[in-house]
């Protein structure tokens, strides 16, 4: 994968990348030339490390986890370029009037200090040029009944991104987030949620859910050099669900 969108020379640290969105990006950056330092919650690795991939475990929760991650990529790999903060969580479907105090812990914890603690590290270590993108999500530009603690978490990811972009600016460090829908990931089968899977087949223009490929095909393209004019920005990926309503759905509504 020579050309354009090469990370040929790179160094990236990729939390919660031992699975989903996370894993598929690893094997993209792999592909196009990058050392990754994979840290996830996870005690082993779901892959099998070599002279480019490293695993470390790692609770974002914790900013020492989070720092020696980014530390160890120096260490290994002599810098850091890229920081992918996409490890995340969700608590239970559920209520706003019927959430917990702990749940909203949970994925504030995770979500949004996992995120900051990323930002912060990286801003220490990163030289000149590097770049942050953070996994927020499509319901962190759109309320999402039943998830009002998720979905606060992602909107606060989306703050943090914007903010992160203005600050870290002057050592051209470009700080951007994706945002997709649905993920074909574990997390978007859990039980409880199935109501969503079938209103996205409506809600969604193209009919489907997105696929973990996808979104790290968009993290692949943001995390080039070849996008340096692109900074602070929530990048929807949702099969055009924020475009408006699908024909689909609008027949369904008008029938």
């Amino acid at each position: 994968m020579k050309g354009h969108f090469s990370l040929s020379g790179q160094v990236a640290v990729i939390t919660g990348g031992n699975s989903g969105i996370g894993l598929k990006t690893a094997e993209r950056f792999i592909a196009a030339g990058a050392c990754v330092i994979v840290g996830d919650i996870a005690q082993h690795a779901a892959f099998q490390e070599n002279d480019t991939l490293r695993y470390i475990p790692c609770d974002v929760r914790k900013e020492a986890d989070v720092t020696h991650a980014l530390s160890t990529a120096v260490t290994e790999f002599g810098h850091i370029d890229i920081l992918v903060n996409n490890a995340g969580t969700f608590s239970d479907y559920g209520l706003l009037r019927e959430k917990t105090t702990e749940a909203f812990q949970k994925c504030f914890e995770v979500n949004v200090l996992g995120v900051a603690n990323g930002i912060r590290a990286a801003a220490n270590l990163m030289k000149e040029g590097g770049r942050i993108i953070n996994t927020a999500s499509a319901a962190g530009l759109i309320g999402v009944a039943g998830l009002s603690d998720y979905s606060a978490s992602k909107h606060a990811v989306v703050g943090l991104t914007k903010s992160a972009a203005l600050e870290l600016a002057a050592k051209k460090i470009r700080v951007n987030c994706v945002c997709p829908s649905t993920v074909n990931t574990p997390m978007a089968h859990a039980a409880g949620g199935e109501h969503l899977l079938d209103a996205e087949q409506l809600l969604v223009p193209l009919g489907r859910i997105c696929e973990p490929e996808e979104v790290a095909a968009l993290i692949h393209f943001l995390a080039s050099e070849d996008c340096r004019f692109i900074n602070g920005q929530a990048i929807a990926i949702d099969g055009g669900m924020s475009a408006g309503s699908s024909e689909k759905l609008f027949e369904k509504l008008v029938n």
